[in-house]
């Protein structure tokens, strides 16, 4: 059994726009796959273990699964940590062990930017940006790939500077323009897609009226949004069980 570091991963240069091909080839192809509920475990406050299984077909190896354990624990940087447990089904084999975090970033980025091509308003190009983590850097990697051609404003939420490290690391993207904005109710207001990558938040972001008319919310951990689902005309999900 072979173990797959972060540094092995990343040293493919696996590129953006590949992990946006991937993700919208295996969200067509859905229905192919065992993909059960993930069982999440609530440890403390703010600390959770999520498992989560998957069976998917190959052409070489008939079936192949992954287990992937993603833990957060509020006090350990980073927070989320993950690992994946890859395995020949057909077989039994287990093939490898690999480092998940890259892998889970930038699947979880790739959902994202194609939830916002998909559902956001023709032409937008107001950004708003909560929880500034590598889930936000790849959801804005993906999506700056999809859309290369069109400038867009990036408003990010201030958080213990987190906000200029974030605008540093886009900093070669000429089309990307970045705006720091204090609070959550001036940084949804006026914008067309909001993108919240936040893990854990006890309360709901801003009021009902910050939300304009036609803006698209993607809340990748779906904290803080809660009022959303009373005035919102259109809630699009994954599945019930999911």
């Amino acid at each position: 059994m072979k173990y797959i570091t972060f540094d092995d991963i990343k040293k493919l240069n696996i590129e953006p726009y590949t992990c946006y091909e991937w993700v919208s080839q295996m969200i067509k192809d859905k229905n192919l796959a065992k993909l059960p509920p993930k069982i999440s475990m609530a440890l403390g406050e703010g600390e959770f273990c999520n498992v989560m299984p998957c069976v998917i077909p190959d052409k070489e190896l008939g079936y192949v699964g992954g287990v992937k354990v993603v833990n957060r624990y509020p006090d350990r940087k980073p927070s989320l940590d993950s690992e994946l447990m890859f395995l020949n089904m057909t077989t039994g084999e287990f093939l490898a062990l690999m480092d998940a975090n890259w892998i889970t970033a930038m699947r979880t980025g790739a959902v994202a930017a194609h939830s916002i091509e998909r559902l956001a308003k023709k032409d937008f190009s107001t950004i708003a940006i909560l929880g500034l983590g590598n889930t936000a850097r790849a959801t804005l990697l993906v999506l700056e790939s999809i859309f290369k051609d069109r400038d867009f404003t990036v408003k990010l939420l201030k958080y213990k500077g987190q906000e200029i490290d974030f605008a540093k690391r886009f900093e070669k993207y000429s089309n990307l323009h970045f705006y720091y904005i204090d609070t959550p109710e001036e940084l949804v207001k006026g914008s067309e897609v909001v993108i919240s990558c936040v893990t854990y938040s006890g309360k709901d972001f801003c009021r009902d009226e910050c939300f304009d008319e036609g803006v698209l919310v993607v809340p990748v951990h779906t904290r803080g949004f809660t009022n959303c689902d009373l005035f919102f005309d259109k809630i699009y999900a994954d599945d019930y069980g999911h």
